[in-house]
């Protein structure tokens, strides 16, 4: 019921005041109509102060022009009153005879005054203020929602919260699009103001006149008062609004109300205050000034300053003590345990120059912390695994403008990321300045170009990448291809206890009755050194739970769980659910299964020297070939040679995946077949 009284109170409300235009209305009825007008814009300036954003007030465009509505419409019907009784209620009556003495001249000099207030200052800065916010938005729309996909494609934020702050951007358009037009209703209600008075107080001295006979002193007397009470009545709440307008197109985003956020923001400095408070008691000194308002100003503000004083030095001990708390706990620096802190070997870890360190704790996208953390959680939805905690310290021993990246104490990868300097990718970079660099993930030519060139670089249709995202580009590519070495076996329990919670039959059987946590930790490794994410861990353990019933060899076992996650290792290389692929001559795939010999580390390729050669050779054309046509494509064998020919084949392309038939059926993907391996293209070779 509550809510379809609320639905039903605006479009009433909007209606009743259309019906104001045309229905007479008693005196009495007229002065509640006043002061709920008046009531109702305290409220909107009182709110307009309290929100932290001017996006928790979005109704106020379509508030501001309900009430300028109302109130125009109580202008209508206060001058019929007027006009035909000579009398439009109490109010209006005490605003014209109390409020300004009764005297005409005095009640005009306020209406006036009140009129230039509203007109010439607080309307024309509010609405030139909603008009510059309007076109700042707008123009910053596109960066916003780069920014946004930024955050998505880097893993900071999901799907859910992308979508609501595209909603945010869009509703913040819309909203200061709103306010530069509700700016136009003060304006105009302003005008609307003055002309209504000027028509009730020629309309008032002719009906007083003509109609009614009264001289012109009565005339004056009797309708010029109400009308300029009328006209104060409205000016009022026409003027509240007007400041509340001024206030939301001024509000910038803040973490606190106005009152909060004023009152911090004023006392932040104690020396302004004491400059202040001085200055107001040295012009009580000058002779001539009034001695009391300056001196008690002025002592307020030095009591003011003095308790700033005060709370500060509070501060200031307690961040002491907490300081020397924390310095206190390693007094004990060379025990065992402390010295065994020191000597671990974080698993990953980020060593920045010293020019470098602003990258941490820069808040926003930035924050190499924060984006860290970000990676983190997207490598961990797209693999499967957790990426242990990524140390990040500095080094003196490194170059200006290097980092290095260390995986158990080895590095693995060094990179640049000047400050002040952005990554330009492109073909044509000439007229940039800057030294040309290779960018360390995908070998493409760039430029570190001053910040301010950013808009001209992309005017060239160069690729723009901030610092912290070369990092952390460069940082995942590293995780990516280092994944195995980055699964300890703590992190295959965690795993392990993980899918216990969801699926413990599974568990049981497999852990520790058939493989050991080593044993499974093997297994995954080997998923992941052919990047095969082993998020569906569940499926992954009942394969090798079937596998290792009948053996325990580590090959058969990877077999055995690629076998387990089937036609899903082929989706991801599917282009539109098509799936182009390399394949082997059936003669070459015979020979080379007659070639395979079992060893230590699992089945490999006995092949001669130059047909080894030859075979390379060959499929590296075949893989340019399709590069060059924009594919990417994968090798499918026979799976008995799938594992050792995987082996041969990542010597000379690393990037190429190996399939076996089984894993590229049953995907409901279209097989396209865009070259073949044969043995005359190897022998030729």
């Amino acid at each position: 019921m509550k809510t379809n009284l609320t639905q039903l109170a605006v479009p009433a409300g909007v209606v009743g005041v259309v019906l104001l235009l045309v229905v007479p209305l008693p005196a009495a009825v007229l002065d509640v109509l006043i002061v709920t007008n008046i009531a109702l814009s305290l409220v909107v300036l009182l709110t307009s102060m309290y929100v932290k954003k001017p996006l928790d007030f979005s109704v106020f465009p379509s508030l501001l022009l309900v009430l300028t509505l109302f109130r125009l419409g109580l202008n209508v019907a206060s001058t019929r009153l007027v006009l035909r009784d000579g009398y439009a209620g109490n109010v209006i009556d005490a605003f014209g005879h109390y409020v300004v003495g009764g005297s005409l001249v005095i009640g005009l000099v306020i209406f006036l005054i009140l009129v230039v207030i509203q007109f010439a200052v607080i309307t024309n800065g509010a609405g030139r203020v909603a008009e510059v916010g309007a076109r700042f938005t707008l123009d910053a729309m596109p960066g916003k929602q780069m920014a946004i996909d930024a955050d998505l494609n880097s893993g900071l934020i999901d799907e859910d919260e992308a979508r609501r702050r595209r909603r945010e951007v869009a509703a913040e358009a819309d909203f200061y699009g709103a306010m530069d037009g509700g700016s136009k209703f003060v304006k105009g209600d302003a005008i609307a103001g003055i002309i209504i008075t000027v028509i009730n107080l020629l309309g008032g001295f002719a009906v007083g006149m003509l109609q009614m006979g009264m001289s012109a002193g009565d005339a004056i007397n009797r309708f010029s008062l109400l009308t300029v009470g009328d006209g104060l009545v409205s000016q009022i709440p026409a003027l509240l609004m007007s400041v509340s307008t001024g206030l939301i197109v001024t509000r910038a985003t803040a973490e606190a109300d106005m009152g909060t956020a004023a009152s911090t923001q004023l006392t932040q400095s104690r020396t302004a205050l004491l400059i202040a408070g001085s200055a107001a008691i040295g012009l009580a000194l000058v002779p001539g000034m009034p001695k009391l308002p300056f001196m008690l100003v002025g002592t307020l503000l030095l009591v003011v300053a003095q308790r700033i004083k005060a709370s500060q030095a509070r501060d200031e001990a307690a961040a002491q003590t907490a300081q020397g708390t924390e310095v206190a706990a390693p007094a004990n620096a060379d025990t065992p345990e402390a010295l065994i802190e020191q000597m671990r070997v974080p698993a990953l870890e980020i060593l920045l120059a010293p020019d470098l360190v602003d990258l941490v704790g820069s808040g926003g996208d930035a924050d190499l912390l924060a984006r860290v953390r970000g990676l983190r959680r997207k490598i961990a939805l797209e693999l499967g695994i957790v990426v242990p905690p990524v140390r990040t310290r500095d080094s003196v021993d490194l170059p200006r403008s290097t980092y290095v990246v260390k995986i158990s104490g080895v590095e693995v990868g060094r990179g640049e990321a000047p400050a002040g300097r952005l990554l330009a990718l492109g073909d044509d970079l000439g007229g940039l300045s800057g030294a040309a660099v290779v960018e360390p993930v995908f070998g493409l030519a760039g430029k570190w170009i001053p910040a301010e060139l950013r808009h001209s670089a992309e005017l060239l249709g160069a690729t723009v990448v901030d610092r912290v995202s070369v990092l952390i580009t460069h940082l995942g590519a590293i995780i990516d291809a280092n994944a195995p070495r980055l699964l300890s076996r703590e992190d295959v329990r965690v795993l392990v206890e993980g899918v216990k919670a969801v699926n413990p039959a599974v568990v049981d059987e497999l852990v520790p009755g058939l493989l050991s946590l080593g044993e499974v930790q093997r297994v995954l490794q080997g998923l992941l050194a052919e990047r095969v994410a082993v998020r569906d861990l569940g499926r992954i353990f009942e394969a090798l739970t079937l596998r290792a019933k009948t053996s325990t060899d580590p090959e058969g076992l990877v077999e055995a769980a690629r076998g387990g996650l089937g036609p899903a290792l082929a989706v991801p290389y599917a282009n539109n659910g098509v799936l182009r692929v390399l394949t082997l001559d059936p003669a070459l795939e015979h020979a080379l299964v007659e070639a395979i010999r079992p060893a230590e580390g699992g089945a490999q390729l006995l092949l001669e020297p130059t047909r080894m050669d030859g075979l390379l050779t060959s499929l590296r054309r075949r893989v340019a070939e399709a590069e060059a046509g924009g594919h990417q494509v994968v090798l499918v064998c026979a799976p008995t040679l799938r594992a050792p020919l995987r082996r041969t084949v990542v010597l000379s392309l690393p990037a190429l995946p190996v399939l076996s038939y089984s894993e590229v059926t049953g995907a409901g993907l279209q097989i396209e077949t865009v070259g073949v391996v044969t043995d005359a293209h190897a022998i030729a070779a």
